[in-house]
């Protein structure tokens, strides 16, 4: 039996259209692989709560006065932030399991890859936690974006559990460096 340090669960791969980047983003690269159009869809649906209440005021006034008003404004604001960031973690969450179009993606990941893999770095980084504590973390947030409305958890451990092969990131960076010589 393998003793709980080496024992690694393999990730169960969902049948998509795309191809998978990771089935468990860390939270940076979330935000670091989103795009343009994710702030503008959260930020649209961030204003709706807000917008929706005002305009529901305005139809039907609940006469509170201004002491009642305020609160239910800043609550309303607050739960369209909470929606907007959401949505927004949501769409990324989504290109890199493969549910949507995401070439754009698959080129980052690979330059970045490659470029951590030419200069000898981890490929997802480095982590203070032991390697059993790293498979712990793997195994809960793997694919957490799928159940996020129900519980908010988010991979803020590196580790080396991604349900990707690595082994293209390392073949081309010999490409590269072989392109690099001959030239």
């Amino acid at each position: 039996m393998a003793s709980p340090t080496t024992a690694i669960v393999p990730p169960k791969r969902a049948s998509t259209d795309y191809p998978l980047i990771d089935s468990d983003p860390h939270l940076r690269r979330v935000f670091g692989y989103a795009r343009s159009s994710d702030y503008a869809i959260a930020g649209g649906m961030a204003t709706i709560s807000p917008i929706a209440f005002w305009v529901m005021e305005r139809v039907s006034p609940s006469h509170v006065g201004r002491g009642g008003f305020s609160p239910v404004m800043r609550l309303a604001t607050a739960v369209g932030l909470i929606g907007g960031l959401h949505i927004f973690y949501q769409r990324s969450c989504q290109r890199f399991y493969g549910f949507t179009e995401n070439t754009r993606e698959v080129e980052m990941d690979m330059r970045e890859m490659v470029d951590k893999v030419k200069k000898g770095e981890s490929l997802y980084g480095t982590s203070k936690v032991s390697d059993y504590l790293q498979g712990v973390a793997a195994r809960n947030s793997r694919y957490s974006e799928l159940f996020i409305h129900v519980l908010p958890w988010f991979n803020l451990v590196n580790h080396n559990q991604h349900g990707v092969d690595t082994a293209k990131y390392y073949q081309q960076a010999e490409r590269e460096l072989e392109a690099e010589r001959t030239a």
